[in-house]
C-alpha cells in the first residue's frame, strides 16, 4: 500500500465550472492483479475517470476482498485513474466498522478526492439515520483519523426519498441515486424516467451539494433461488444520454462495469470472481458488452464537454472504431419473448422482440446516411441517419441465425460505410429446462 496523497481537485459547488467526472460502479470480487490492471487499463481507454469500488464486507479475513483492494489501488497508481469505496449497506454492514477500513485506503495515491477530502459513497444505507452517520462514521473519520470525508452516498432507500433529503441527511455532501437509472419496474412498457435526477439536482444546487447520476443498460438475473427479474434495456442507453445532457449532474456513474449476476456489465467478467455462480456463467459467458463502449466513449466526452444534447455527441479520432468517424452498437436478446419459460420472468410483460441500435453519425453538408436494419433476411426497418446520436428500437427480432441479425449504415451513394452483424442466432425457445436467458447480444459496428 502506498503512503503517497495526490489530491484529485474540483469544484464542490453545483453548476461550478470545475472538472466533470464519470465513474463506473465496480463489484469488487476475486481477482489477479494482472486483471486489475487490464481493467484500469480498458476503463481509461474508454474515457472513464475511475471506478466506484463496491465492496459489502470490512472483515480482514475476506482476504478475497482485501487483495483486490489492493490490486486495483496498485494497477491504478501510476495513472491518472482514481477510486473511490462505496460500501454496499444492503448486506448488513455495521456503519461503526467503516471508519476503520476507510482510514487504509485513504492514504493511496489513486484515492479520488474533491478539495482534499477523499470520495465515499455507498449503495443503499438510507435505513440507518443521519445521527448515526454523523456519530459512527463521519465524527470518528475526523477524531481519530483526521479525516473529512467527501460522502455521496445512494440512500434511495430512506422513506421519504428524494423530498427534503438534503435537510434529513445533513451529513452528506451530495446524493447518488441507484434505482433511476432504469424505468419502473412493473407490466407496462415505459421509458425511463429522470424526474427524481431533476429534483435532486435543484435540491443539492440549492444545499450546496453535488448530485451524481446514475446511468445503465438494463437489468437481468436468473439464477436458481428464484431471482428471475429484468428491468427494460431496449433503448435505456441512450435515452439515459440524453436525460444526463439536459439535466447537467455534477458526477455519472455508470452501473456496472462488471455486474455479471445483473448484466449490466461493459466491461470484463473475470473468470474467478463468479467461479461460484454457475447459474451467472450460464447467462454471462460468452455475452461480450464491450460494443457499448463505442458509444460511451464519445457520450463521455461530450458530457465533460458541457454539451447538452445527443445531437452534438461527435465521433473524435481517439474514440473512432473506423476512418468515417461512425461509431456505434447494435443489441437484442437472443430468446423471443414468447419463449414459454419467458412468463417466469418479473417484468417480462415490459420486454419487446426487438433489434436495438445506438449510432454516432457525423457532421456533413454532402453525404447522407440510411440506417436499415435486418433481422432473419428480412428488413426490418430504416431510418434517415442524422448528425449526433441516433437511436431505434425496431420491433420485429424473429428466430434466426446469427448472420442475418443486422444493422447497416448506406451513404447517399449506397456503399455500406458500417455494419454491426450478430454473433449469437435469434431461438423462439430455450434450448436449456433450466436457463431463460434474456441477457443481450452486443456488437459494436465494424
Amino acid at each position: 500500500m502506498t503512503t503517497t496523497t495526490t489530491a484529485v481537485t474540483t469544484t464542490s459547488t453545483p453548476g461550478g465550472k470545475g472538472a466533470r467526472y464519470v465513474f463506473a460502479h465496480y463489484m469488487v470480487g476475486s481477482m489477479t492483479h494482472s486483471e486489475a490492471v487490464t481493467d484500469v487499463k480498458d476503463a481509461l481507454d474508454a474515457g472513464f475517470d475511475g471506478f466506484a469500488l463496491n465492496t459489502h464486507t470490512v472483515s480482514p479475513t475476506d482476504t478475497w476482498n482485501t487483495d483486490a483492494l489492493e490490486y486495483l489501488f496498485s494497477a491504478a497508481s501510476e495513472t491518472n485513474f482514481k477510486m473511490f469505496i462505496s460500501f454496499d449497506m444492503s448486506w448488513g454492514v455495521n456503519v461503526a466498522d467503516l471508519p476503520a477500513f476507510l482510514a487504509k485506503y485513504f492514504p493511496e495515491d489513486a484515492y479520488f478526492q474533491i478539495d482534499g477530502k477523499p470520495f465515499v459513497s455507498t449503495y443503499s444505507g438510507g435505513n440507518t439515520d443521519n445521527d448515526t452517520w454523523n456519530t459512527k462514521f463521519r465524527q470518528p473519520l475526523m477524531a481519530n483519523y483526521n479525516i473529512t470525508p467527501y460522502f455521496v452516498p445512494d440512500f434511495d432507500n430512506w422513506s421519504g426519498y428524494p423530498s427534503g433529503f438534503f435537510a434529513a441527511y445533513l451529513v452528506v455532501d451530495g446524493a447518488f441515486t441507484w434505482e433511476s437509472g432504469w424505468p419502473a419496474p412493473g407490466q407496462t412498457i415505459t421509458s425511463v424516467s429522470d424526474t427524481v435526477d431533476q429534483g435532486l439536482v435543484l435540491q443539492a444546487k440549492a444545499a450546496g451539494k453535488v448530485y451524481m447520476m446514475p446511468i445503465s443498460t438494463l437489468q437481468f438475473k436468473y439464477t436458481s433461488d428464484g431471482n428471475h427479474w429484468y428491468r427494460i434495456g431496449e433503448s435505456n442507453l441512450p435515452e439515459r444520454m440524453q436525460q444526463i445532457l439536459s439535466v447537467q449532474p455534477d458526477f455519472v456513474e455508470f452501473i456496472t462495469w462488471n455486474d455479471a449476476g445483473e448484466s449490466h456489465y461493459i466491461g470484463n467478467i473475470w473468470p474467478e470472481a463468479i467461479a461460484g455462480s454457475p447459474d451467472i456463467q450460464a447467462y454471462a459467458d460468452g455475452f461480450n458488452h464491450k460494443g457499448w463502449l463505442q458509444v460511451i466513449s464519445p457520450f463521455i466526452s461530450a458530457y465533460k464537454a458541457g454539451v447538452t444534447d445527443v445531437s452534438q455527441i461527435v465521433v473524435s479520432s481517439t474514440n473512432s472504431s473506423s476512418d468515417s468517424l461512425i461509431n456505434g452498437s447494435i443489441w437484442y436478446r437472443t430468446l423471443l419473448t414468447t419463449a414459454s419459460c419467458s412468463s417466469g420472468i418479473q417484468n417480462y410483460e415490459q420486454a419487446q422482440d426487438a433489434m436495438n441500435f445506438a449510432i454516432i453519425l457525423p457532421q456533413s453538408n454532402t453525404t447522407m446516411y440510411t440506417i436499415t436494419v435486418h433481422s432473419n433476411g428480412q428488413q426490418i426497418g430504416s431510418f434517415a441517419g442524422k448528425s449526433g446520436l441516433n437511436w431505434q428500437t425496431v420491433l420485429g427480432l424473429q428466430a434466426g441465425k446469427a448472420s442475418s441479425q443486422v444493422v447497416r449504415v448506406v451513404d447517399s451513394s449506397g456503399n455500406i460505410v458500417a455494419s454491426a452483424v450478430g454473433t449469437k442466432d435469434v431461438f423462439s425457445q430455450s434450448n436449456d429446462s433450466t436457463l431463460c436467458n434474456w441477457n443481450y447480444e452486443v456488437v459494436g459496428l465494424s
